[in-house]
């Protein structure tokens, strides 16, 4: 019996394994492919938006930057499906070592079954058990061996059941084997299409830098003359911030014209906010970072250097912004050169968002993570849809990327 215990005991801990680990992976199939979906969709934007601009004969900068951004996505696209192959072969892996295991204890229930059948066919007959009970010594060796009987025949069914069980875990095993090794014969057909088109969009990057490296002191110029403008929406931003603080202490009877004035409830809400730290979630719903935090080439004229106070985000075209964390709506205004942008107070921390076209929020309004605040605007001279974000403590600017998940 304890050798049947023990097999029994193997085959369940082995079916709570399967099932730990078979949850565990769906979670990182679940994950990758909305990841990959969503990058798929984010070159097939990216790509609809560089044939409207060479049909409306955009600026050459405008066209290759397009055109980095989809190398780029489509690189990200390689290198997740690649993972995906992984995660499938590893799976594959692990289902083909399940299975050997699985029909090993197979076997072993098959065999303990037969031996208990046939000791079971010897002694079939009625007059043997009752024989067997009425050769008992005594009463109570009669009652054990009734007891016996009982259990035996109990047994011999559950262990019926334990084949049926085992044969059919080892049939759903076998079927997702071949699933996943479909999904993954489908990946990697897909990763050679998009390598294909991967090398396409390089030799055309080739080209337009050709174009662009005849003409870089007069693309430098036009650049130089883009950060002036955005130089100039950063120092308007931070006017607005020095305004808000300013206002806020005043009407809390503080002096102090740098910092936010704190409540006790101010100040946890702050904390909450600084506990979240690299898991807030994304502004948009979806996008990429076309332009990060701080100073950097740019990305086509490396010789040029350009600088950011927060993130760029593309998204698609009548996309919204999102609330990062709960808060109160401090200042809605108007900036010049940008539409219309919101700023949102967390204690002594805040976040803005700029380059709305259409503002959902006015000041004072509580709002609660991921609430849309506004539709972005798409500009009419690239066709793009982009958010500026951009993150403070007081009126100290911070990288987006610290605190946002995965940006």
């Amino acid at each position: 019996m304890i050798g049947i215990n023990y097999s029994r005991l193997t085959f369940f801990l082995l079916v709570l394994f399967l099932c730990f680990n078979s949850s565990n992976a769906q979670n990182d199939r679940e994950e990758l492919e909305k990841r990959r979906i969503e990058l798929r969709n984010e070159i097939s934007r990216i790509n609809e938006l560089r044939i409207s601009n060479q049909k409306k004969q955009r600026s050459v900068l405008t066209q290759v930057e397009d055109l980095n951004q989809q190398i780029k996505s489509t690189e990200d696209l390689i290198k997740l499906t690649i993972q995906q192959a992984n995660l499938l072969t590893r799976e594959i892996n692990t289902n083909t070592n399940k299975i050997g295991q699985l029909r090993k204890e197979l076997a072993k229930l098959k065999e303990d079954y037969a031996k208990m059948i046939r000791r079971s066919y010897k002694s079939k007959s009625q007059q043997s058990r009752i024989m067997f009970l009425l050769s008992s010594k005594n009463f109570l060796q009669a009652y054990k061996r009734l007891q016996y009987m009982k259990q035996y025949t109990e047994y011999r069914k559950q262990q019926g059941e334990e084949i049926k069980a085992n044969t059919e875990e080892l049939q759903a095993l076998n079927a997702q084997l071949v699933r996943q090794k479909e999904e993954k014969e489908q990946l990697i057909v897909e990763n050679r299409k998009t390598r294909a088109q991967l090398e396409e969009n390089r030799k055309s990057q080739q080209d337009l830098m050709a174009t662009i490296r005849k003409r870089e002191g007069q693309f430098a110029t036009q650049i130089r003359q883009k950060q002036d403008e955005i130089d100039e929406i950063d120092r308007a931003i931070e006017r607005m911030i020095r305004e808000s603080i300013a206002k806020s202490n005043e009407e809390s009877g503080s002096s102090s014209r740098d910092t936010y004035e704190l409540t006790p409830a101010a100040k946890a809400l702050a904390a909450d906010f600084n506990n979240n730290k690299g898991k807030l979630p994304w502004p948009v719903r979806s996008g990429v970072v076309t332009m990060k935090f701080g100073k950097q080439p740019h990305p086509v004229v490396r010789s040029v250097m350009i600088n950011n106070n927060g993130v760029r985000i593309d998204t698609e075209e009548g996309g919204k912004a999102r609330a990062v964390f709960s808060g109160t709506v401090s200042e809605v205004q108007a900036v010049k050169g940008a539409n219309k942008a919101v700023m949102v107070r967390h204690g002594d921390y805040i976040t803005i968002y700029n380059n709305l076209e259409t503002v959902y929020v006015k000041r004072g309004d509580v709002v609660v993570t991921e609430q849309q605040l506004g539709e972005i605007a798409t500009s009419r001279t690239t066709g793009k849809t982009t958010l500026h974000f951009l993150l403070y403590k007081n009126n100290q600017k911070m990288d987006p990327a610290d605190w946002i998940y995965k940006m």
